[in-house]
C-alpha cells in the first residue's frame, strides 16, 4: 500500500455519529463483571469487609507490579501521601518540595502531615518537575522532595538522588498517575523512591469502584510503621503503637482490583499505540503537544491551545469528550492564593491556562483515534 492510500485511510472522512468518550470504564472492565459479581457473594458469605485475605492478596500482586519488596493497601491516594509523610516523624513546618503543577492532594498532604509546602516550576512543555529549579529550593529545612509523576510521564528520580546525595532527604514520589510506568533507564515506578504513593481512583490508569489507594517502600521498617498508621497505629486489634488513621483498602474494592490489575500493562500499552499516533499525526501549528517520558503510560495526553475555549466549542460540536488536569496550579488554588500569590511558575501556569486533555481511552478504536486526529488537524 503507497503512502497516499495509508494516509486517505487513516484520515478518512467518515463522521462518527457517537460521542468519543474521553474513558470508559464499563467496557474496560466488562469482560470482569461476572467474576466480580460472583466473588463478591462469595465475600458476603465469607465476611472479611476490613483488612480481608483479598486486600493481601492484591498488595503482594501490586508489589509484584512495582518491582517492590512491600505495599500497604489504604483508603485513598490523599491519606497515600499522609501517611507517607507521617511515617518519617519529622519535625512541624519541615520543608517537604512538590510541583506547581500538580493535584490538591500533593499540598493537602503536606499540611495534614503538619509540613510546610514548597513550590518548584515544571519544565517547558513538561509535566515533571524542573530540575534546575528544585537544587535552587533546597535548604537545611528541606526533608522531603515529592515529585510526582504527572500524566504517566516519570520523573528522573536518580537526578534528584545525586543532587540530595549525603543528605537527609527523603524522596517520596507521588505515583497517583503513573501505575505500569518505568523510568527512562528501565526501572519500575513504585521502587524509585524512598517511599511511593498511589491513587487507585476509579479513572486512573489501575481504578478501582470507590476510592482505593497503596503504598510501596522497600525499608522493612517504613513498611512496618505504615502498616500501623493506616490501622488506627495499630498491626493488632487494640494495641495502639502509633497515632494513626482510619484508612483501610475496603477487602471489597481489593477483590475488584486484583482483577483488573491483570489488564493493567496491556491497557497501558494501547494507551502508548494511540498516544504515538497522536505525536505522529498531530500537525496543527495550533496545537502544541508537551514533552512525554520514554515509557509514559499516558494517563492523559494533554496539548497546549492557545485558543482554548474556541477549541472546547469544536470539541463538544465535533461529539470529542476532554478534561482539564489542571485548570489550577496549586498557588492558584483559592486556598493557596495568600501563601503563593505573589510567585510565579511560569510553565505550571501555561499548563493550567491552555492545556487541554484530549481521549487517551485505552479501548479507543483506530476509526476513533483517525477521527479524532482529522479533526484536531483542521481546527
Amino acid at each position: 500500500m503507497n503512502q497516499c492510500m495509508v494516509q486517505a485511510n487513516l484520515f478518512g472522512k467518515n463522521i462518527l455519529n457517537k460521542m468519543i468518550k474521553f474513558l470508559d470504564i464499563y467496557n474496560q472492565d466488562k469482560k470482569y463483571h461476572n467474576l466480580i459479581l460472583r466473588d463478591l457473594k462469595n465475600f458476603f458469605k465469607k465476611g472479611d469487609f476490613i483488612l480481608g485475605s483479598e486486600v493481601e492478596k492484591f498488595e503482594k500482586n501490586f508489589a509484584l507490579i512495582c518491582n517492590s519488596k512491600y505495599s500497604i493497601g489504604c483508603a485513598n491516594g490523599t491519606d497515600a501521601l499522609t501517611i507517607a509523610l507521617k511515617s518519617l516523624n519529622l519535625k512541624k513546618n519541615s520543608e517537604v518540595i512538590i510541583p506547581a503543577m500538580t493535584y490538591c492532594s500533593t499540598a493537602f498532604s503536606v499540611l495534614n502531615a503538619n509540613l510546610k509546602p514548597i513550590l518548584v516550576d515544571t519544565d517547558y512543555l513538561s509535566p515533571t518537575i524542573n530540575i534546575n529549579d528544585l537544587k535552587k529550593k533546597i535548604t537545611q529545612k528541606t526533608k522531603v522532595i515529592m515529585p510526582v509523576h504527572l500524566y504517566g510521564s516519570v520523573v528522573n528520580i536518580n537526578e534528584i538522588k545525586k543532587i540530595i546525595k549525603n543528605s537527609k532527604i527523603f524522596i517520596i514520589d507521588d505515583c497517583a498517575q503513573a501505575h505500569g510506568a518505568k523510568s527512562d533507564i528501565g526501572k519500575k515506578v513504585g521502587s524509585l523512591a524512598d517511599i511511593s504513593t498511589f491513587s487507585l481512583y476509579p479513572g486512573k490508569n489501575l481504578g478501582a469502584y470507590g476510592d482505593a489507594g497503596i503504598i510501596t517502600t522497600n525499608d522493612k521498617n517504613l513498611y512496618k510503621k505504615i502498616r500501623k498508621i493506616r490501622n488506627l497505629g495499630a498491626e493488632k486489634k487494640f494495641i495502639h503503637e502509633e497515632v494513626g488513621m482510619n484508612s483501610r483498602l475496603d477487602t471489597m474494592q481489593a477483590l475488584i482490583l486484583n482483577y483488573k490489575l491483570k489488564d493493567l500493562l496491556r491497557l497501558n500499552q494501547s494507551r502508548r499505540k494511540i498516544a504515538s499516533k497522536y505525536d505522529k499525526h498531530l500537525s496543527n501549528k495550533k496545537i502544541i503537544k508537551i514533552k512525554h517520558s520514554k515509557y509514559s503510560v499516558y494517563h492523559q495526553y494533554v496539548i497546549i491551545v492557545k485558543e482554548r475555549q474556541k477549541f472546547i466549542n469544536f470539541l463538544k460540536k465535533n461529539k470529542i469528550q476532554y478534561g482539564f488536569h489542571y485548570p489550577y496550579a496549586i498557588h492558584q488554588l483559592d486556598i493557596f492564593k495568600k501563601k503563593f500569590g505573589k510567585e510565579k511558575f511560569k510553565n505550571s501556569e501555561m499548563l493550567a491556562k491552555y492545556g487541554i486533555s484530549i481521549p487517551i481511552n485505552p479501548l479507543l478504536t483506530n476509526k476513533e483515534v483517525s477521527y479524532i486526529i482529522r479533526k484536531l488537524n483542521s481546527f
